[in-house]
């Protein structure tokens, strides 16, 4: 269905249908009229305006658009990073735009998984050490941390490294760590920032077969990323501009 193409959209962009019409069933995430908006003395920058979106549980949504579209502060917003100006964002049924600090943070470790651009590890910690980390932020038993760390560093085939430091690890390795790190705690939403912007192909084509495993195995992916052909590898691609949703498209 296409709706009437707001005003500053290229030509040849439909404009998106609402939450509500594309996703009749329960989301895992909904957002409603989400605007984010940068103030500085001289001037108001509408980084993200009037977006409304839902994702249902197992999809792999990948956002695409040009430079300052809005892509990197919508995930921020979606991994509670950021928060909107206004507007609605339900996590799980859970409106989470308005919780304190402190309750964000614990949302984020318990429900959010992140896989960044720049992998973000640390690098005085081993690989072991990095994927149990935020598990110890949660207070978990040392026993089921453990178990979690070795079956997280399974599943991406990084168990033989995980006495070895981030810098004793080619690019890819680390990513595979971060993806370890970012599924470990079992999360609602694993969110991708650009996830192979730092790979050269070969390890780029293996990180996106490990996420492509990952979501066939159940996981909920949402990945900003610039390379058509690997938006193309999600089960949805959301299209934006100038802040706002122009183009929501099923591809299977």
């Amino acid at each position: 269905m296409t709706t009437t193409v707001p005003d500053g959209v290229k030509a040849g962009m439909t404009a998106p249908t609402t939450s509500a019409e594309m996703l009749p069933q329960k989301a895992l995430i909904q957002l409603e009229g989400v605007t984010k908006v940068f103030e500085t003395e001289e001037v108001e920058t509408h980084a993200l305006s009037d977006v409304h979106l839902a994702v249902r549980p197992g999809e792999w949504l990948s956002i695409v658009g040009p430079s300052g579209s809005g892509k990197t502060t919508l995930l921020a917003v979606l991994g509670l990073l950021d928060t909107a100006s206004r507007g609605t964002y339900l996590l799980d049924g859970k409106s989470v735009l308005d919780l304190s600090p402190t309750e964000r943070a614990l949302v984020r470790n318990r429900h959010i998984g992140f896989i960044f651009q720049s992998f973000n590890l640390i690098g005085d910690l081993s690989v072991y050490e990095n994927v149990e980390l935020p598990l110890t932020y949660r207070g978990l038993p040392a026993a089921e941390r453990k178990q979690r760390v070795e079956k997280a560093l399974e599943r991406v085939g990084m168990s033989h490294r995980a006495r070895h430091m981030p810098g004793q690890l080619s690019g890819g390795q680390q990513q595979r760590v971060a993806v370890a790190r970012a599924v470990a705690g079992e999360p609602l939403i694993l969110l991708a920032d650009e996830p192979t912007g730092n790979l050269d192909s070969k390890n780029g084509e293996s990180v996106m077969q490990l996420l492509s495993e990952l979501h066939q195995g159940g996981a909920t992916l949402i990945m900003v990323t610039h390379d058509p052909a690997q938006a193309r590898l999600g089960t949805r691609m959301v299209s934006l501009f100038d802040g706002r949703v122009v183009q929501d498209e099923r591809l299977r």
